[in-house]
C-alpha cells in the first residue's frame, strides 16, 4: 500500500463509501442462467477449475489460475476471472457454484450486494453465505456440521470481473462435529466428471 495512502486511511481522509443491499436477480438474469444450464454451458470451465486446483496443490501450473486459502479457519479457493470464460458465463458459474452448494442440504443464508468507491476505483462484491441444516450425527449428541459455513463471493473491479472465493469456514466448538474436506465439496459442486446430455 502507498504511503500516501496508508496515511490518508489512518487520519480518516479520503473516507470509502460503502454501500449494503440485498442481493436480487432480475427475471431477465433468471432466465438467461436457466438457459445457460440446460445448455450446460459450465461444462466449457467447472473441469477446469477443478484440474487448476489440483495442479496448484502438487505445485504445477494449468489453463486457469487459482488460489487454495489454507487458514486455520478456513478452506477454499479463489477462481480468477480469464477473458475467454466472458463476463456473463463468469457470473452464471457464480450462482451455479450456490446452487450446487444448496443441493448439499446446504440453505441460503443470505444474499448480499456490497458496493466500495474508493478514490480510485469502485469495488462490487455479490456474497452468498450458506449454513448446514440442522441436524444431529446419527448416534451421538453432536450437532453436523457438514463442510461448516459455506461463502461464495463475486468479486467485481470497476464493474469488471475480477474472481469467485469460495470458502468454507466450519466451527471449532466441541458441539460440532469435524468439518468434511473441501476437495469433497469442491468435487461435488464442479462435478469434474459430468459429461454432456444427448
Amino acid at each position: 500500500m502507498p504511503f500516501n495512502e496508508f496515511l490518508n486511511r489512518l487520519l480518516g481522509l479520503g473516507k470509502t463509501t460503502p454501500t449494503c443491499c440485498q442481493l436480487k436477480r432480475s427475471d431477465k438474469y433468471k432466465s438467461g442462467f436457466r438457459e445457460w444450464q440446460q445448455a450446460q454451458v459450465y461444462l466449457n470451465w467447472t473441469h477446469h477449475f477443478f484440474k487448476s486446483y489440483h495442479y496448484v496443490k502438487a505445485s504445477l501450473t494449468h489453463q486457469y489460475r487459482v488460489q487454495i486459502i489454507s487458514e486455520e479457519s478456513h478452506r477454499g479457493a479463489i477462481l480468477f476471472y480469464d477473458p475467454k470464460i466472458g463476463a456473463d458465463n463468469f457470473s452464471f458459474l457464480f450462482d451455479l457454484l450456490k446452487e450446487r452448494v444448496q443441493q448439499q442440504s446446504y440453505r441460503l443464508h443470505s444474499a448480499d450486494q456490497h458496493l466500495v468507491r474508493h478514490k480510485r476505483y469502485t469495488e462490487l462484491s455479490e456474497r452468498y453465505l450458506l449454513t448446514p441444516p440442522a441436524s444431529d450425527v446419527p448416534g451421538t449428541a453432536l450437532c453436523n456440521q457438514l463442510y461448516g459455513n459455506v461463502q461464495l463471493d463475486y468479486i467485481k473491479v470497476n464493474n469488471h470481473p475480477g474472481y469467485i472465493r469460495f470458502t468454507t469456514n466450519p466451527y471449532t466448538d466441541s458441539y460440532f462435529s469435524k468439518p468434511l474436506p473441501f476437495d469433497h465439496l469442491l468435487e461435488k459442486v464442479l462435478q469434474p466428471q459430468e459429461q454432456r446430455r444427448d
